[in-house]
């Protein structure tokens, strides 16, 4: 049989584009109704792209955007994704390639303590994985916030000049308490007064190291009073002596993520800028800086639109970066990619493909309002596409040894009898099932639970008297068991039936009730094999301030040596298949090997949770 596993053909390659072959039509949400919209009456026409990020002078040399609509996925490094991400990556290049677009891949790198070059890599890795090119080219780099740094600078610079920031030496303590909260009015800074030039020399300052860090701030300035407290003079530069992974030590001042958030998406022509709703109240801060700047002709007009929508909330699972970071750092879990995480990498090592999630985006769709998505949800879009292009293949996974004993009788003393089942029982139309091989001797392998002395009533199995057909291979006809002196059944005992052969004439001259799956103990290959479960046993493990490590699943993973046939033996790392009976599993990225086998359970044939 050839080894190649239909799940990891060309169209679900990492990095691979999308597939061509026509789609349903989309279901209609509120973003695509804004998009389109804006599309009829012509919102961004106007706009012209110099082939690269830059300011109104830089965009203006360039030609009509051939972008119709320009999206992005601006990630901070400082973690790995997780499903939540694998949405906000669906939606946003969904939609650019739905709508003639471009969306790019940004890292919001403005907070250098906390970023690393691991973690940038495993976003690209993400990303490509998830079938998507960004930038407007296959091979071209992520954009980085942490290279716009010198215009940020020179737009605080001209906020200052305008008289729209200032730059305040209050202490944390003193500018917390003279915010005020949402029944009391911020109160002024003493030094809001100071004069433009008082402020850019100050300012200047900062940059040049000549003040410790959390000294001051810079503020813009906007109302002390406003009933959004987000507005009431945020801050936008502070002072934080640390190395960047980029920028190196060229800077010790770094702009707030409120402040560069909008201007990095000015700078790259952004038309949409999607975010999920704990950035609603920032959307007013979003439109006065972007506004202050592109009246100042600094930023290209039209600026961007911030819309939002509601985050991924899915049962049984937790999204915080910090709670994630507890489970792998007090080693509740083997990393972040252990399959029961919901990182992306995570999912990947679980057996999860991008149409999966992709199409999971897609099912639960966008909205304005929170709720809940059942984990089941997730699960099944995995076996529907599995279900038609997953190799299938016998394991036994609590094996018993069944023993022919009319074996050599019949078949000959040590015969083996080559057996085949196809590799795909439906394919799909226009491609031929590739053949699986194995063999059939005196002993075989059988699930423990396959046989019952006393079987309770309707019983379809192996139990003394009953006849059952070996799949893909001959019926027998159960004669009774062996044990040990503890009792314990040490094998099962049964006779082969002649001429009943599957596939053969005359095969179906014995009825049976029930056919059951084994691997022969002459080709069977041990592997170790990792049933996953969920990770959590509450639905919401965190919810209202619980201690989410109380939910933990002490079974959420079991590890058996089982006994597979001999294709599952040629598997590659990341090759999906469907253990006939038992669910669909996925050869282990990184401990699979030849002459070890490593299995991960992906998800059951049904879901069976809690049932």
């Amino acid at each position: 049989m050839s080894t190649q596993n239909p799940a990891n053909t060309a169209a679900n390659t990492p990095g691979a584009a999308p597939s061509a072959a026509p789609e349903a039509a989309k279901p209609s949400n509120f973003l695509r109704q804004i998009i389109e919209s804006d599309l009829e009456k012509g919102t961004y026409t106007t706009r012209r792209w110099a082939g690269a990020p830059g300011d109104a002078a830089h965009h203006a040399q360039g030609e009509p955007d051939p972008a119709k609509i320009r999206t992005r996925f601006p990630p901070e490094p400082n973690g790995y994704l997780h499903i939540g991400h694998a949405k906000s990556i669906c939606i946003n290049f969904g939609l650019a390639r739905d709508y003639g677009g471009v969306c790019h891949l940004r890292f919001d790198d403005t907070n250098p303590e906390k970023e690393d070059t691991e973690y940038v890599n495993s976003i690209i890795d993400a990303v490509k994985w998830l079938g998507y090119d960004w930038n407007g080219s296959p091979d071209a780099a992520p954009y980085q916030a942490s290279d716009y740094f010198g215009f940020m600078y020179r737009a605080a610079e001209a906020l200052i000049e305008a008289g729209h920031a200032y730059v305040d030496e209050q202490t944390v303590e003193q500018m917390r308490a003279n915010r005020g909260d949402f029944g009391k009015p911020g109160v002024d800074s003493p030094f809001r007064t100071r004069t433009p030039a008082e402020n850019l020399a100050r300012f200047r300052e900062m940059r040049d190291g000549q003040h410790e860090d959390g000294s001051m701030v810079l503020r813009a300035k906007i109302d002390m009073a406003s009933p959004n407290i987000n507005m009431r003079d945020p801050a936008i530069y502070r002072i934080r002596r640390a190395t960047h992974h980029n920028t190196g030590d060229t800077w010790c001042i770094y702009p707030m993520y409120t402040y560069a958030h909008p201007i990095e998406d000015a700078l790259e022509q952004i038309t949409h800028s999607l975010c999920t709703l704990e950035f609603e109240d920032q959307r007013p801060f979003y439109d006065w800086l972007l506004e202050r700047l592109t009246e100042g002709g600094l930023l290209a007009s039209p600026p961007p639109r911030q819309y939002e929508f509601a985050r991924l909330n899915l049962t049984y699972v937790i999204t915080s970066k910090r709670k994630l970071a507890q489970l792998v750092y007090d080693h509740k879990v083997s990393g972040w990619d252990d399959p029961r995480m919901p990182t992306i990498v995570g999912l990947r090592r679980r057996g999860y493909t991008p149409e999966s999630l992709q199409v999971f985006a897609d099912r639960i769709g966008v909205t304005k309002s929170d709720s809940w998505i059942d984990y089941s949800t997730l699960e099944g879009c995995l076996r529907e596409d599995l279900e038609l292009k997953a190799y299938r293949g016998m394991a036994v996974l609590n094996p018993v040894k069944l023993v022919l004993t009319n074996w050599d009788d019949v078949m000959g003393a040590g015969h083996l009898e080559p057996c085949t089942l196809p590799a795909l029982p439906h394919p799909p139309e226009g491609v031929e099932s590739p053949t699986r091989h194995f063999t059939i001797g005196k002993e075989v392998w059988i699930e423990r639970e396959d046989f019952e002395e006393v079987p309770p009533k309707g019983y379809k199995r192996l139990f003394p008297g009953n006849k059952v057909r070996l799949k893909g291979g001959y019926v027998i006809e159960c004669t009774g068991c062996t044990k040990d002196a503890n009792g314990t059944i040490t094998a099962v005992l049964a006779t082969v039936v002649p001429d009943t052969k599957s596939g053969t004439p005359g095969a179906d001259s014995v009825k049976v009730k029930a056919a059951i799956t084994w691997v022969g103990v002459a080709d069977g290959v041990n592997a170790e094999v990792r049933m996953y479960d969920r990770l959590f046993l509450e639905a919401q493990p965190d919810a209202g301030g619980k201690d989410f490590i109380e939910s933990l699943n002490p079974n959420s993973l079991k590890v058996v040596t089982a006994i597979v046939e001999p294709s599952l033996a040629n598997a590659k790392r990341d090759d999906k298949f469907q253990f006939e009976r038992h669910g669909y599993f996925v050869a282990d990225r990184v401990d699979h090997r030849a002459e070890k086998p490593v299995f991960n359970l992906a998800v059951g044939l049904k879901d069976s949770w809690g049932k």
